[in-house]
């Protein structure tokens, strides 16, 4: 018998968020900024401006297809259209979490960018461009 190390999460929880069954996908729009690319997965981390439905600013986000990630620059606002994907845990899941990892999460969350749209904020890009060269 294998003896579980103390801060193990057990079977069930472990296969609850594994297995957990996504709703339909809620289109969003929000604007922000990219704050790392990670090529080898084809994912973004994204500042948002206004919060997600759990109140994260910075969410990891999965590219579609036609976004190709080298077209992407750190630090410039865009305007992100993206399905926010959402999986309730069952109360007994969220509250196990809640009292023995002290981590407050009811739902999963996985965000796909569909689309971004650069945003012309004032003049101050042609400054930063002279920095650069």
């Amino acid at each position: 018998m294998v003896k579980k190390k103390e801060g193990d999460i057990p079977d069930w929880v472990t296969d609850e968020i594994q297995n957990a069954k996504f709703q339909k996908p809620q289109e969003m729009k929000k604007t922000g900024y990219v704050l790392e690319m990670y090529n080898e997965d084809n994912k973004i981390d994204a500042q948002l401006y206004d919060p997600v439905e759990d109140g994260r600013h910075i969410v990891t986000m999965d590219l579609s297809k036609k976004i190709k990630i080298d077209d992407l620059e750190k630090g410039v606002v865009y305007e992100f259209t993206f399905d926010q994907h959402k999986a309730p845990l069952s109360k007994k899941v969220s509250e196990y979490l809640e009292k023995e990892k002290e981590i407050e999460m009811n739902a999963i969350y996985q965000f796909e960018l569909k689309s971004l749209e650069l945003l012309d904020v004032g003049s101050s890009e042609a400054a930063d461009d002279d920095l650069e060269e």
